[in-house]
């Protein structure tokens, strides 16, 4: 049967990247369960069980990698026993006859299952840490590129008082810095299960040390330490508590928040004709309309947050009916699921590089809306400058209030350009304020603190928070898959 004819995932086979594919992938799980089978042997024999000797963990160290034939005889071999840790067992057993006695000795099935995961968990974040570094970077570089660029601002989608292009950007850059904060938060917050014994006792451990806790706990740590792990959960059932997923999945699915709004916005600003994200030379936008350029990594970017948004709820439901000890209905959930969501946010991050890194801005567009709304924003200004010539602003008020409705039914009605300002000029009751007219409508006196806003935001927080970063931020193009 070919490949072909056998569905496979897009996450991996479309869109991951091959670091984040390569983490999860069978090889690599079964590998990290046989350095986890060499580290237990090694603490245990440090420790003092002599039925360990130096030529079985020889063997083990030289066959740490799994070769396809191994994967395919565990498979063989898992189809007669149907306990997937149990065919491992043997197969590495068979490749490290030194060691076949030895191997997983003292240990559940979660003992490496469980390790593993954990140590998976762990390394995505490492992944994906550095790449919403290097996200926030970009866009910190483009906010400062434009932060004196005035655009029309919009609440509820309606045009409001103006603010600057990079202005708008440290919004979302602010949601990407704490979406930062979560993410080394939770990735410093997983620990190790350890050797703690099939309900979490440490029984077969306290009898391969013949009654000798001290030994029993020193075990725990020093495996944790092998694995590179600072913190051991103190107390497990036969699992670590499934919810240290929740834990782990919540800052990816507020991630996915995040990317899915500063994406939405990029796609109204491309409906707008302001700003668009990179377009490839030979991109065709579609198969009928030549002339389209649809937004098409923004639409990804939406369209994959929404699946990361739904798999916290994954980890949510499977927490709460953990019988007891254990139960096994985790297991094939936590095989999607924990998989899907770093391999989803390792997608959005790479997406969010390349387009970040390319977003086209059109300062005329954005300066032609700006005069079409500008003149009512300008009212207030043009009342506050004739009552300083001595008028009342009572009747500014009703004046400008009657043109205003003039000039909007003409934007509305008649589809012309507004003509508010023309109709001020013509008017001999404003005459007092027509010398300043021009001053009064400069769009850079309508976006108040802004530019000092971004300055200070990117030379501060952004600084202060990519400073442990700064080795792994590069500004090398991101190619995205089809």
């Amino acid at each position: 049967m070919s490949d072909f004819d056998k569905y496979s995932t897009p996450l991996s086979s479309r869109y991951a990247s091959e670091e984040m594919s390569s983490l999860f992938s069978s090889r690599n799980r079964f590998s990290t369960w046989r350095k986890l089978w060499l580290n237990l042997a090694i603490a245990e024999k440090e420790l003092g069980l002599t039925v360990i000797t130096n030529e079985a963990i020889e063997q083990l160290k030289e066959h740490l990698h799994i070769s396809d034939e191994e994967i395919i005889a565990a498979s063989k071999q898992e189809a007669i026993v149907r306990h997937d840790v149990m065919a491992h067992v043997h197969t590495f057993g068979e490749t490290c006859p030194a060691a076949a006695g030895i191997i997983h000795l003292g240990a559940t099935s979660c003992f490496v299952t469980d390790n593993a995961d954990l140590i998976f968990l762990r390394d995505a974040y490492d992944i994906i840490i550095p790449k919403l570094a290097n996200v926030i970077d970009r866009l910190a570089k483009f906010a400062l590129e434009y932060k004196d660029l005035p655009v029309l601002g919009w609440t509820h989608f309606q045009p409001a008082q103006l603010t600057t292009l990079g202005k708008r950007v440290t919004l979302w850059i602010q949601e990407l810095l704490w979406d930062l904060r979560n993410f080394v938060r939770a990735r410093n917050d997983i620990g190790f299960r350890g050797v703690k014994g099939t309900t979490g006792t440490q029984a077969s451990f306290l009898s391969l040390f013949h009654g000798d806790h001290e030994k029993v706990e020193a075990l725990d740590k020093r495996v944790a330490e092998l694995l590179g792990f600072d913190i051991v959960y103190p107390v497990t059932g036969q699992t670590y508590s499934r919810k240290v997923d929740i834990d782990v999945l919540a800052p990816l699915s507020s991630f996915a928040a995040t990317a899915h709004k500063m994406a939405t916005d990029i796609r109204l600003l491309a409906n707008l004709k302001e700003i668009e994200e990179p377009f490839e030379k030979s991109q065709i936008g579609s198969s009928a309309m030549a002339y389209k350029r649809n937004p098409m990594r923004c639409e990804r970017v939406c369209s994959l947050a929404r699946h990361l948004g739904t798999l916290f709820s994954d980890a949510v439901q499977t927490a709460s009916v953990q019988w007891f000890e254990r139960t096994l209905d985790d297991s094939a959930i936590r095989r999607i699921s924990l998989p899907s969501a770093f391999l989803t946010a390792d997608i959005l991050l790479t997406t969010l590089s390349n387009i970040s890194s390319g977003l086209v801005v059109y300062p005329k567009v954005i300066e032609r809306r700006i005069k079409s709304e500008l003149p009512f924003m300008a009212t207030e200004n043009i009342i506050m400058a004739m009552v300083e010539e001595g008028v009342s602003r009572q009747e500014v008020h009703e004046a400008i209030r009657v043109l205003s409705h003039q000039a909007a039914a003409v934007v509305k009605e008649e589809g012309k350009d507004n003509d508010l300002i023309e109709r001020v000029k013509n008017d001999e009751f404003f005459k007092p304020v027509w010398n300043k007219l021009d001053m009064l409508l400069d769009p850079s006196t309508f976006v108040g603190r802004a530019p000092q806003q971004v300055e200070k935001f990117i030379n501060n927080d952004v600084a202060d928070a990519l400073a442990p970063f700064q080795e792994k931020i590069n500004d090398a193009v991101v190619n995205l898959s089809v």
